[in-house]
């Protein structure tokens, strides 16, 4: 947790961020101290780490030639260096000491308690390898309690999401999703409802149970809600995230290289269960719901087979081609479903395609969508928080490639334009203000990536948190 104080010790460990290189006069440091850092400084390090052995002392000089986002981009990196140099020395308490600007002060924050996570559940010595940081404390007179308040339960909302994506699927079948749900709203504020295998029948969610007819494990149909007395909209923003709990690909089973991270297909329904988290921890003022359809694909006895026709849960017939095509089933039946709260918006995201990576990278999200204005805002958004968008046209000539002879619509659009004919098919199931997020390039990580971590990223909880930030304050 990040606290406030305004006052700390100058025997006490602390971080300072400065603009300019004179204000390292003011930081209670000997005269030796002082020249050590000015040279490192000219020397264009940007990050000077003073170990006084009863204190340490990181000086931040913030780059001021580079544009804002860059700036805040890379005091957060500096967060994951400094953390990683607490974790050498075991401190316990850090103070950020800002002679600069308020918004930096945050950004090192955010970087710190990022970089601060770690998935240890599984190791048999898991203490001894949990950050020795227990306290970070901002040193204002201001005492802006908000913006604490806000970054703590954004941290809180990233962390619930890397979590479940990091958790195998020995631990998190669907059931087990939909159980750590209810705990995360009961802690959290928000109410949970959940539809079992018999109710998903009920409901004719083709698309679900067709992808589930391979597994030992039943669906399960998530449905989150955060309905404040004050809230500031009437009709809800909807988020819809893709809970594939683990993807072999089905009877069109994924080669070796490929299935080996696919407990991260759950990135999607991970990034709403962390975002709704989020959300209620700071108590926004928005009515926003979240919906998780889960499950695993596997090529058990019963498994759903190419050609094999499905009625969705609007009705709609698709033929399949692929069932490694799966999360776009389950998307299909939660996009229809989301009609019935009439919302403002929805926005689904799922590690949907690889075309997808393939199009714009493994730092970037595709976006697209048939809402430009909604759009816009994300976009800038991202450039805010680096979680960067790259829009992809959503043209009615890529519905051709849907076409079926014998249903409405194929579950696969052809070789080309992977990620856009996977949009495209979702768009189908839409009547409202829509975004897609296909986030598998930035979901999961095989390697150390700062603050990001390893393993489960939460991309998109910053993202949406923001997002949903600036709609309560326009």
């Amino acid at each position: 947790m990040i606290q406030l104080t305004n006052k700390y010790s100058i025997d006490e460990s602390a971080a300072y961020i400065i603009a300019d290189k004179k204000q390292i006069q003011s930081i209670d440091l000997s005269q030796k101290e002082r020249g050590f850092a000015e040279k490192m400084l000219e020397n264009k390090s940007k990050l000077v780490h003073i170990n006084s052995f009863h204190k340490s002392s990181f000086i931040l000089l913030v780059n001021t030639e580079k544009d804002e986002f860059t700036q805040l981009e890379e005091i957060r990196k500096s967060g994951n260096k400094i953390i990683a140099d607490i974790q050498e020395l075991n401190l316990e308490k850090i103070n950020i000491v800002n002679l600069s600007s308020e918004k930096f002060t945050y950004a090192l924050c955010e970087g710190i308690m990022l970089s601060k996570y770690g998935f240890h559940k599984y190791f048999k010595d898991k203490e001894e390898k949990k950050s020795s940081l227990k306290e970070l404390k901002i040193v204002s007179n201001n005492n802006d309690k908000t913006k604490v308040d806000l970054l703590n339960a954004l941290i809180t909302g990233v962390y619930h999401a890397r979590d479940i994506v990091n958790e195998p699927l020995s631990f998190m079948t669907a059931q087990k999703l939909s159980q750590e749900i209810e705990r995360i709203g009961k802690e959290t504020g928000f109410r949970t409802e959940v539809l079992n295998k018999k109710q998903i029948e009920s409901l004719k969610m083709g698309g679900l149970i067709a992808v589930n007819r391979g597994s030992t494990h039943p669906p399960t149909f998530n449905i989150m809600q955060w309905e404040p007395e004050n809230a500031i909209n009437e009709k809800p923003y909807v988020f819809v995230g893709k809970g594939l709990v683990f993807d072999t690909g089905g009877i069109n089973l994924k080669p070796s290289g490929y299935i080996e991270t696919m407990k991260s297909d759950k990135a999607g329904g991970a990034t709403v269960i962390g975002l709704m988290a989020a959300i209620a921890k700071a108590k926004l003022p928005i009515k926003v719901i979240g919906l998780v359809p889960a499950t695993d694909n596997r090529p058990g006895n019963d498994a759903y087979v190419p050609e094999d026709i499905i009625t969705m849960f609007d009705g709609t017939t698709v033929e399949v081609l692929n069932t490694d095509a799966e999360g776009r089933m389950i998307l299909a039946d939660a996009l229809a479903y989301a009609k019935k709260y009439k919302p403002q918006l929805v926005i689904d995201l799922a590690t949907l395609t690889g075309a997808a990576v393939v199009a714009v990278g493994e730092n970037a999200t595709a976006i697209m969508g048939n809402t430009s204005k909604e759009i816009e805002i994300l976009k800038q958004t991202g450039f805010e928080v680096w979680e960067k968008l790259v829009e992809l046209p959503l043209w009615d000539e890529y519905k051709e490639l849907l076409k079926s002879s014998v249903a409405d619509l194929k579950n696969i659009g052809g070789k080309y334009a992977g990620a856009i004919t996977a949009g495209k098919f979702l768009e189908h199931f839409t009547d409202y203000d829509w975004i897609h997020l296909d986030i598998a390039g930035p979901a999961f990580t095989e390697k150390n990536d700062s603050y990001r971590g390893i393993g489960g990223t939460g991309v998109g909880v910053r993202l949406l948190f923001e997002f949903l930030n600036k709609k309560r304050n326009n």
